[in-house]
C-alpha cells in the first residue's frame, strides 16, 4: 500500500512540476495561479477521499461489519431492485390485500435504519479531511474570482489532472497485480 502512495506522490508532483513550467513558459501569472490554486485543491479532495475511505474501510474489517448483500445477482438487482419478480415469494389467491399491505408496512419498518447507523454509514462522505478539502477549493475558486484572476480553462484543466493521474496509477497498479497472478 505504501508503494501505491509513493507512486501518487511523485506522479502527483511530476505533473505539478510540469504544469507549473508550462504556465510559466506559455501563459502569464494569472494561468499559473489558477492552475496552481486548482491543483492544490483538487489533489487534497482526492488524497482526503482515499484517506477517509481508507479509514472507514479499515475499520469496517477490524468490527467485522459487512454491509453488502450478496445474495442477489448484480443483474437482478439492476433489474428487480424491489424484488417483484421473486421466485421465493409464494401468492396466496385468498390473502386479504388490506392485510397483505399492514404486513409490508410492518416489514419496511423493521428494515428502516436508525438515526447512529446512517450517520456511520456516512462516515466516509463527511470526514473532517474530504469537508476541509471542498472548503479549501471553494475559498480558491471565491478568492481567484474576487481578484478578478479567474480564468475558467486553466483552473477546470487543472482540477482534471490529479484524478487522472491518481485513477492511472491505480489502474496501472491493479493491472499489474492481476498480470503478477497469473504468472
Amino acid at each position: 500500500m505504501r508503494s501505491i502512495s509513493l507512486k501518487i506522490l511523485k506522479l502527483l508532483l511530476a505533473i505539478d512540476l510540469l504544469l507549473i513550467a508550462g504556465s510559466i513558459l506559455f501563459f502569464d501569472t494569472k494561468v499559473l495561479y489558477n492552475t496552481q490554486i486548482g491543483f492544490f485543491s483538487s489533489t487534497l479532495v482526492m488524497l482526503g477521499s482515499m484517506f477517509s475511505y481508507r479509514r472507514m474501510v479499515n475499520t469496517r474489517v477490524e468490527h467485522e461489519i459487512i454491509t453488502v448483500d450478496d445474495s442477489k445477482d448484480v443483474i437482478d438487482k439492476l433489474e428487480d431492485p424491489h424484488d417483484l419478480y421473486s421466485e421465493d415469494i409464494v401468492e396466496d389467491p385468498d390473502a386479504d390485500i388490506v392485510e397483505a399491505v399492514k404486513e409490508e408496512k410492518q416489514r419496511m419498518k423493521a428494515n428502516r435504519r436508525s438515526l447512529f447507523q446512517t450517520l456511520k454509514d456516512t462516515k466516509g462522505a463527511l470526514s473532517l479531511y474530504r469537508v476541509s478539502a471542498y472548503i479549501l477549493l471553494v475559498l480558491g475558486f471565491l478568492y481567484l474570482n474576487r481578484q478578478e484572476m479567474l480564468h475558467i480553462p486553466s483552473y477546470l484543466f487543472s482540477l482534471t489532472l490529479p484524478i487522472i493521474g491518481i485513477v492511472w496509477v491505480l489502474v496501472s497498479d491493479k493491472e499489474n497485480q492481476t498480470q503478477d497472478r497469473v504468472e
